[in-house]
């Protein structure tokens, strides 16, 4: 294995044999903190030189040596803050061992504060431990001053490697894990709303003998001791409702869904979803309650320091637009009058591919989305979908060609998708098997008839409203990241 070392690598391995030597553990168990970086700098009165002892514990990040004195920089979660070592105050020995330290080291240290002639709140080191030897270089990349602002340089040669190894990235760029403590403050904002409204927070099958609650193409696998094919879950929707069914009147799940589907900018294949469902509410109902939930998200997000001055102030009610109207102005002609094969040519017209393979709900979905989706930039309600377009979703009122359905598009993305569910069996069960011949047709985005779910709506389903929202694409929008991988920890990718 030695041999496939680099020669930094092998210099690291060098140190560590020498620790080992001196009787030093390279890699310790644990160590007793009493404050972050950032808590003890803080502890520090304003004007005060000297403060107590503290006991913080981080990651080498600087080192500069003077011959018998040598300054470092230690990074935590929470921040920085400098050393200051003394070969009188630490001994020969130890003192001496600091030369077989590394960037990158994880060291425990102990001391006074003090404040430095240029101002910096300082530790005057007493005792240092080494508590995890690095033995692999991080890619830490240079930093400057520009305009009195600390402009940070990766410390990649490739950008992909950020996200294949996400831990070396969030070790050395402060700025990434802000934004993932943003996605997390995210999810607890839209939990604590969602509690707050009388929603019970359930859980749902991942692995399920029939997928459904979206058009997507599904993972299959194999239960072996079954003998039964499964799918990994592409929407949460058909539990959730099965819910409500039994009695539960508010509910919802966040959680992850997985699609068999391409990846780019907007898509991973493994994402996570918000559905939630109330009863006795309609689509309208709906669209107060998610406008209500993103601009409280938003304020969470706001307030994590180096992420909130990127989040829009969102400013309900959100305008409305209808999808037919919309998309007929854009072509020039009514679009549900449009011909199958005028259809086809429309949508190839906008450089989509593999439009013969295509249904006519497909064409439809592809058309909107790059003449109405793709242009739509402050956040807008588009309203009243086709019935082709909406399987689960009730006929409008007055117009049972259109169903009521809306989404909501910001920056020409889809955020939230929502409807007035379909409480019908008898109605749902047609639009189950309208979906299985488009799927025995060649449609594999398709779903089937789950007998299961029919069977539940028969016992009698309550009226309600059902709403759906990509967490991925919310957190995009709200923090201004154009690709999702930088929003996702592990994003899917091909093999090195």
């Amino acid at each position: 294995m030695t041999e496939d070392l680099n020669f930094v690598q092998k210099a690291r391995r060098e140190k560590l044999d020498a620790l080992v030597a001196a009787g030093v553990a390279p890699f310790a168990y644990s160590y007793d903190r009493t404050h972050q970086a950032a808590d003890a700098v803080a502890s520090l009165p304003e004007g005060a030189d000297e403060g107590g002892t503290v006991r913080v514990a981080g990651r080498l990040v600087a080192w500069r040596g003077h011959g018998k004195t040598a300054f470092a920089h230690l990074a935590d979660a929470s921040g920085r803050i400098q050393l200051y070592f003394r070969r009188d105050e630490l001994g020969e020995d130890i003192f001496a061992q600091l030369a077989l330290y590394d960037i990158g080291d994880v060291v425990g240290v102990a001391g006074p504060l003090m404040r430095t002639r240029t101002g910096e709140v300082t530790i005057r080191v007493s005792e240092v431990v080494l508590l995890a030897k690095s033995l692999r270089p991080l890619p830490y990349g240079k930093e400057e001053v520009v305009d009195g602002v600390t402009v940070r340089h990766s410390g990649f040669a490739d950008s992909e490697q950020r996200y294949r190894q996400r831990y070396a990235d969030l070790a050395v760029h402060p700025e990434v894990r802000a934004l993932f403590v943003a996605r997390s403050r995210l999810i607890t904002a839209i939990r604590g709303f969602l509690d707050g409204r009388g929603f019970l927070e359930v859980e749902t099958p991942v692995l399920q003998p029939q997928y459904g609650g979206a058009t997507a193409r599904p993972f299959a696998t194999h239960h072996n001791a079954l003998d039964m094919p499964l799918f990994l879950r592409i929407a949460d929707e058909l539990y959730l409702k099965r819910l409500i069914v039994g009695g539960f009147d508010r509910v919802y799940e966040i959680g992850h869904d997985f699609r068999n589907e391409g990846i780019d900018r907007t898509h991973n294949p493994e994402f996570t979803m918000l559905e939630f469902y109330q009863a006795y509410a309609d689509y309208t109902d709906m669209m107060t309650v998610v406008e209500a939930l993103l601009v409280h998200a938003a304020d969470a997000v706001r307030a994590v320091s180096g992420i909130g001055e990127k989040v829009p102030v969102l400013r309900p009610p959100f305008p409305r637009i209808e999808w037919a109207p919309a998309l007929s102005a854009a072509i020039g002609q009514d679009v549900m009058a449009i011909e199958d094969e005028a259809l086809r040519r429309l949508v190839s017209a906008q450089g989509i591919d593999k439009v013969n393979t295509m249904s006519r709900p497909k064409l439809l979905d592809e058309l909107f989305g790059a003449l109405v989706e793709s242009r739509i930039v402050e956040p807008t309600f588009v309203v009243d979908y086709p019935v082709e377009l909406s399987p689960l979703a009730k006929p409008k009122r007055g117009n049972t060609a259109l169903t009521e359905r809306f989404e909501l598009f910001a920056r020409g993305r889809e955020l939230v998708n929502a409807f007035s569910e379909l409480n019908d069996p008898i109605d749902q069960r047609q639009r189950f098997e309208a979906q299985a011949r488009l799927r025995a047709a060649g449609d594999d985005e398709a779903s089937g008839v789950d007998e299961d779910y029919l069977r539940a709506m028969e016992y009698g389903m309550p009226p309600m409203g059902g709403v759906g929202i990509g967490i991925d694409r919310l957190f995009m929008y709200l923090t201004d990241t154009a690709n999702i991988r930088d929003a996702i920890l592990f994003p899917t990718l091909r093999p090195e």
